[in-house]
């Protein structure tokens, strides 16, 4: 079965997301072995949010973020700049992967600052949700989400209409 692991930086704290993440989570256990690994959000020293602070802070996630790749995990960010996808094309790469014989595959959703250059340059794709702006926690559900129905597309499932 193939393993996905998600990487997220910082913890749900609404319960409505926590059930939401819970539910999809649980959903895709019929098709995959989940994994979360959430990682602290670095805290930034003083009051202004200097460019030099935030970018010290993102190396520091980044270092955690990488660590927490497991080996042989094709590693997907998503950023800003990343590529938009269909659900019909997130369900061809899963199913690509798992036909590879490296199924396996990780996600990183950084934090309110964004992701460091190394994980982008780490990862083997890019992806953006959209050119909205959404909160991390619903970003996780929403991730939770489109993996759900894109493993619900490859296996002829009923949930993608």
């Amino acid at each position: 079965m193939q393993a996905v692991t998600l990487i997220v930086v910082g913890k749900l704290n609404a319960d409505y997301y926590a059930a939401a993440a819970a539910d999809f989570a649980k959903r895709l256990s019929a098709y995959c072995r989940l994994r979360i690994v959430e990682l602290p959000e670095e805290k930034i020293a003083g009051k202004e949010n200097s460019s030099a602070l935030i970018e010290r802070a993102l190396e520091k996630e980044g270092q955690a973020i990488l660590a927490a790749v497991p080996k042989g995990s094709a590693l997907t960010a998503l950023c800003i700049e990343g590529e938009q996808a269909t659900s019909e094309s997130l369900a061809a790469y899963l199913e690509q992967r798992a036909k590879s014989g490296a199924p396996d595959t990780a996600f990183v959703i950084g934090s309110s600052h964004g992701l460091s250059e190394s994980v982008k340059r780490a990862a083997a794709q890019k992806l953006s949700m959209s050119r909205m702006t959404f909160p991390h926690q619903l970003a996780r559900v929403m991730l939770l989400e489109q993996l759900y129905r894109a493993f619900s597309i490859i296996n002829g499932g009923k949930y993608h209409k």
